[in-house]
């Protein structure tokens, strides 16, 4: 299945608008553009919109967006679209949490699940219906090749990942002819702000390159998911296969 090949007309609205990768998304769509950067309340956000200003975004705004309290979401895609719709939506916030917490306390699990799934169901839900109505429009969704194959040292962030791969795949099925298209990033291991301090993984990225590979694929159209960089699809092929007593040792 094909997505549509092209940036939509619109705002580009980035969800998670201090994010390392989503700022750098919205600065390689952002020539002669309005773009909407949506971050926690209070969150200073002043680098994040002159960077996006210098590569030539006709405006930018900085919108306040609780990810968790999805019962707001709906006001403010509505707020934001008051003046203009939105092209494309990049969603790009997210925790990793901390595995050994969860693994003691539920209410850890709920709060990285509620964030990295939930949260992020309920608002492509959301931005779907809209650009459904108007048959136009690009969703981003990143998931992760941790959710390939839950590894035992992030299984709560890697379940998360597979819940929202699997939805927003669904997702993707179900906009299939309505003229909305959905990208289903799915990078390795990024090196950025949420993972410093963290030994890299083999095939690492840098949210630059994340970016270059999400503007790619909604220029140019393809199938849904996306694999940053390619070599994972081989690799993760193989990994289903690892025996369990193997994959249970591997490092996050």
């Amino acid at each position: 299945m094909s997505g549509g090949a092209g940036v939509p007309e619109g705002a580009i609205a980035v969800f998670g608008g201090r994010s390392e990768i989503g700022v750098e998304v919205a600065r390689r769509l952002a020539s002669g553009r309005r773009v909407v950067l949506a971050v926690r309340p209070g969150s200073d956000a002043a680098g994040a919109r002159a960077a996006v200003l210098a590569a030539g975004a006709s405006a930018v705004e900085v919108v306040d967006f609780d990810a968790d309290d999805t019962a707001s979401q709906e006001g403010v895609v509505a707020g934001i679209e008051a003046s203009g719709l939105i092209g494309v939506a990049v969603l790009a916030f997210g925790v990793l949490g901390d595995q050994e917490l969860a693994e003691r306390d539920a209410a850890e699990v709920v709060r990285i699940l509620h964030t990295d799934f939930v949260a992020q169901a309920s608002l492509l839900t959301v931005l779907a219906a809209r650009m459904r109505q108007r048959a136009s429009g690009t969703l981003v969704a990143f998931s992760s090749v941790a959710g390939q194959r839950v590894r035992r040292l992030n299984y709560v962030y890697g379940s998360a990942k597979a819940g929202l791969d699997g939805f927003a795949n669904g997702l993707a099925d179900a906009l299939h002819g309505s003229g909305v298209d959905l990208v289903v990033a799915r990078p390795g291991f990024v090196k950025g702000r949420m993972t410093a301090g963290m030994k890299p993984a083999v095939f690492s990225s840098t949210p630059a390159q994340v970016a270059d590979a999400v503007v790619r694929r909604i220029r140019q159209g393809g199938a849904p998911e996306l694999w940053i960089p390619w070599q994972l699809r081989p690799m993760f092929g193989v990994a289903r296969a690892v025996p369990r007593p193997v994959w249970r040792r591997m490092p996050r």
